[in-house]
């Protein structure tokens, strides 16, 4: 009995420091809503096309770190630091992000290139086209990681994205025969055919581009590189006066 009573009277002398322990008790609920805030405070924090931007450029550097066919939509999600689900509120799959970076690349190469005009009495033709190739050379030294992903990393991507990037390929043959095509009209291309030129230069564009990804060079080194192929055109079909 004294032991219980002992027991029962240590209890009530327990329930004044409860009392007084109270408030605190509220403590880590704030820390709780505080810890709920900060982490959907950083969504609340940034619009869609901020979020969707950021999983773009972090599938961008996932596919150049470890290469299209290895990177999953985990890896995506661990680089952005969020959910697995958040990818999928803006994409459907890895490849629906690729193809959007792969478009919006094309983009900026198609951007970079200016129409040859010959009697600009600002700019000289050769002027003009090494402003082009400085520009073409520009972007993708500018953005390696998608310059590499196209040239190394999207080996091994689905039948689906395959042809999605022998459509990019085709996309920027097609504009160069054009502008070559154009270039003849102006004198300013040798006799030929235009198709065969294009796969030329790209097929070399590609080996300079590849070498110059893996070397590390940086778009400092596109003024270099643009005297190279200049010269190097110089000598095979463009006709360009000094």
């Amino acid at each position: 009995m004294a032991h219980q009573r002992e027991k029962s009277g240590k209890s009530s002398a327990e329930k004044v420091p409860k009392k007084a322990s109270g408030p605190p008790e509220a403590k880590p609920k704030k820390t709780k809503a505080k810890s709920k805030s900060k982490k959907g405070g950083s969504g609340r924090g940034m619009s869609k096309e901020e979020r969707r931007e950021q999983i773009l450029l972090a599938s961008r550097d996932v596919f150049a770190k470890i290469g299209y066919a290895r990177a999953t939509v985990d890896d995506i999600a661990g680089e952005v630091g969020v959910a697995r689900g958040t990818f999928y509120l803006y994409f459907e799959d890895k490849r629906g992000a690729l193809e959007e970076l792969v478009d919006r690349f094309g983009a900026q190469i198609v951007a970079a290139i200016v129409t040859i005009i010959t009697n600009d009495p600002k700019k000289s033709v050769a002027d003009q086209v090494v402003e082009n190739i400085r520009g073409i050379l520009g972007v993708c030294l500018e953005e390696r990681a998608m310059t590499k992903i196209l040239l190394t990393d999207a080996v091994g991507a689905d039948p689906e994205f395959q042809r999605k990037l022998t459509m990019f390929y085709d996309g920027v043959v097609q504009l160069l025969t054009e502008s070559l095509r154009d270039g003849q009209a102006l004198g300013v291309v040798a006799e030929g055919e235009p198709r065969v030129f294009a796969y030329m230069s790209i097929g070399a564009l590609k080996e300079l581009l590849y070498q110059a990804v893996t070397l590390g060079l940086s778009g400092e080194s596109a003024d270099a590189l643009t005297t190279q192929v200049y010269s190097f055109l110089r000598q095979g079909y463009l006709r360009v006066p000094d």
